[in-house]
């Protein structure tokens, strides 16, 4: 069980450095180029883990069109997204706005399934999260604001598809019980391959010139926080379950603000408030989540 929760710990300092990770690299290539990176150097450990398994099978290719579709949305176009906004973003800030999928996650399941209805916790989980991003964009202060508020549309854009793309998955290929590593490797792969084919390369080689940049780009948003972390979490889920193991959402965002403090980037009242509000908003959803299914089953059991 120690080494359970030793892996959750790193999930969670995977995926909150990768923020850092993409601030360094936007001063050397583009948004665009950085996605490519970060999906080329996850997909090695995916597809390795796949093979070695052997979750991938002939008989998942009629899946194709649903593999594409999360390809292109939940993996291609969310690291975009999120790239661009770090770029623009001080990295803690854009930590704590990727922090808030679940929220988008959780709209879009109330809207899109009607398996599932909210209930007065989640309702207030979301009004609080929305304070947070409010908090942390601070539209009030207009052309005097510190936060460029473009970057703030490209996070919420990024954790808004993601939620969409959780809904799909659920209506589209739940159902089929592929293994979540075959799914995972699907996805990135084809998104590889989109990528390639869309991104411009040129000045692609400008992240050599510095090797701690292009270390951290490839080993650790590549490898560490884009490959083994799906590793991680579909092990997590496993062992924890799809809620506890959810909890490193917790850890995401304190990493991310806490790095990026460590790093130069100031740090005040409104930032501390906004992730309180943030993380407060992600411990109600998941516990009147819980609540709703929990519900459900004993419904279904009388």
């Amino acid at each position: 069980m120690r080494l359970t929760y030793l892996v959750f710990a790193l999930l969670g300092l995977f995926w909150g450095s990768n923020f850092i990770y993409m601030k360094w690299a936007a001063e050397l290539i583009t948004p665009a180029q950085i996605t490519l990176l970060r999906v080329f150097f996850g997909f090695l450990p995916l597809a390795l883990a796949a093979w070695r398994k052997g979750v991938i099978h002939r008989d998942q290719v009629r899946h194709l069109p649903h593999f594409f579709v999360m390809a292109v949305l939940a993996t291609a176009f969310y690291y975009f997204a999120i790239a661009e906004g770090t770029a623009l973003l001080p990295s803690g800030i854009a930590g704590v706005l990727g922090g808030s999928i679940s929220l988008f996650t959780t709209i879009a399941t109330l809207l899109f399934l009607r398996t599932e209805r909210p209930n007065g916790l989640m309702l207030i989980g979301v009004l609080v999260g929305f304070a947070g991003i409010v908090l942390i964009a601070r539209p009030w202060e207009g052309s005097d604001s510190t936060i460029d508020i473009t970057g703030v549309f490209w996070m919420l854009a990024a954790t808004t598809i993601l939620g969409v793309s959780y809904v799909y998955v659920r209506r589209f290929l739940s159902p089929h019980n592929l293994p979540p590593l075959a799914l995972a490797t699907w996805q990135t792969g084809l998104a590889l391959l989109v990528l390639l084919l869309v991104v411009d390369r040129t000045g692609t080689g400008n992240i050599l010139q510095n090797w701690h940049t292009a270390a951290g780009v490839a080993v650790g948003l590549g490898v560490l926080g884009t490959g083994m972390a799906f590793l991680i979490y579909y092990y997590l889920l496993q062992e924890l379950g799809a809620v506890a193991a959810s909890g490193a959402t917790y850890i995401t965002p304190n990493v991310a603000l806490l790095i990026g403090w460590a790093t130069g980037e100031h740090v005040g009242m409104p930032e501390i408030v906004a992730i309180i509000l943030v993380l407060t908003s992600i411990a109600m959803l998941q516990i009147g989540r819980q609540k709703a299914v929990n519900q459900i089953e004993r419904a279904a059991s009388i």
